[in-house]
């Protein structure tokens, strides 16, 4: 049994091939209604059997359910973000992979191991910006600007990433965009505004930026953050790139989620405040439990919450969706073959990119924001 709930976010309307300009829309997601505990336990007993005997491997993102999360560390999967889930994909002996996400990593999971069958629990988790992104508008923002390099983050459509030259993670895009301004490239960057803005002050690169966000990280509050900083003036502050400038600005540590579950480890902070998505948190507290968590706010004076730092599609990952695919084999990703090709390309070029840089920088390979205090 689920509901469902109305989502705000940002979609590009208008003249979006000259100003990219966006307006408030709606979309959908489900909530799956959580099990009762004894149906619970039997349905991680059930996706443990079946994974074995469907030889299949199980990758979760950092933000879905702690089950999922676990299911996926125990039965010899992976919890990762988008890429890593990707490549142990793509390495991994499984003839199929099951993938606790949304839509667009198992796209890149499919793109990246054409020859194997990949799953989701629910074909329609998808991402504010992947929706607010649509192929057609954005190809004619590139068209309209064909001198520069296009540059897509991850979290777009087979069909977006097949339009790009490059598509990066919040973990590679500034070495990438820093190597691309070296050699003089002027860059159309997409979909998200906010970490393409962060990029642009830190490299100084000529960018032409989207208009699209992501509705977890845009609804951090600076003023909330503040005082919560205030409250807590030991804390460190770990902010995701996505987040809005005045919040970045409030950071101690700004990167990917692989770098705030790195300066987790190494800050000798006690007490830390997170500003990304809360499913982060199951993965924190567990890996750290002599330290404190605390979520970054999304509401509070004058504000609102539309995701309460939770995506609305990434809790449509379920256990009895994922016990039903992996007994029936439904909700498989397809991907057209013509396009599987071209949507490599430039996840190849990342990939390349970052191997040949895959020495650490600094001690920690922390990326330090140069503005905080």
């Amino acid at each position: 049994m689920t509901t469902s709930v109305l989502i705000d976010y940002s979609q590009p309307l208008g003249d979006s091939a000259e100003t990219g300009v966006c307006s408030t829309h709606q979309a959908w997601a489900r909530v799956p209604q959580e099990p009762t505990p004894s149906r619970r336990a039997e349905l991680k007993s059930q996706i443990l059997a079946l994974l074995q005997q469907r030889n299949a491997a199980l990758v979760a993102h950092y933000y879905v359910h702690p089950d999922l999360q676990d299911l996926a560390e125990a039965s010899g999967g992976l919890v990762a973000d988008s890429l890593e889930m990707a490549r142990f994909g793509k390495s991994h002996a499984a003839q199929t992979l099951v993938v606790c996400g949304v839509r667009f990593m198992g796209e890149t999971a499919k793109i990246l191991s054409p020859e194997k069958r990949v799953l989701m629990p629910d074909l329609d988790a998808t991402c504010s910006l992947d929706l607010g992104c649509p192929t057609r508008e954005f190809s004619a923002f590139c068209d309209a600007h064909p001198e520069r390099t296009v540059v897509v983050y991850a979290n777009t459509s087979a069909e977006v990433k097949a339009r790009a030259d490059w598509v990066v993670t919040s973990g590679c895009a500034l070495d990438i965009v820093r190597a691309l301004k070296a050699e003089g490239k002027k860059i159309l960057w997409g979909p998200d505004k906010h970490l393409g803005a962060y990029i642009q002050r830190e490299t100084g690169a000529d960018m032409l930026l989207w208009n699209g966000a992501c509705i977890v990280h845009d609804e951090f509050k600076a003023f909330e953050l503040q005082a919560l900083k205030q409250q807590y003036p030991e804390a460190a502050v770990l902010v995701h790139p996505e987040s809005p400038a005045d919040v970045i600005a409030l950071a101690d540590v700004v990167g990917s989620t692989a770098v705030i579950l790195r300066a987790a480890r190494e800050l000798p902070a006690r007490t830390l405040i997170v500003a990304t998505d809360n499913g982060m948190m199951h993965r924190l507290r567990t890996h750290h439990p002599d330290k404190t968590f605390i979520e970054a706010p999304t509401s509070g004076d004058s504000a609102t919450c539309k995701s309460c730092a939770h995506c609305p599609w990434m809790a449509m990952n379920g256990l009895e969706d994922l016990a039903h695919v992996l007994s029936s084999g439904a909700h498989e990703i397809h991907i057209p073959e013509n396009l599987i090709p071209r949507a490599r390309a430039p996840i190849q070029r990342m990939l390349d990119f970052t191997a040949a840089r895959a020495a650490p920088t600094g001690a920690s390979g922390l990326v330090p924001h140069l503005g905080a205090a």
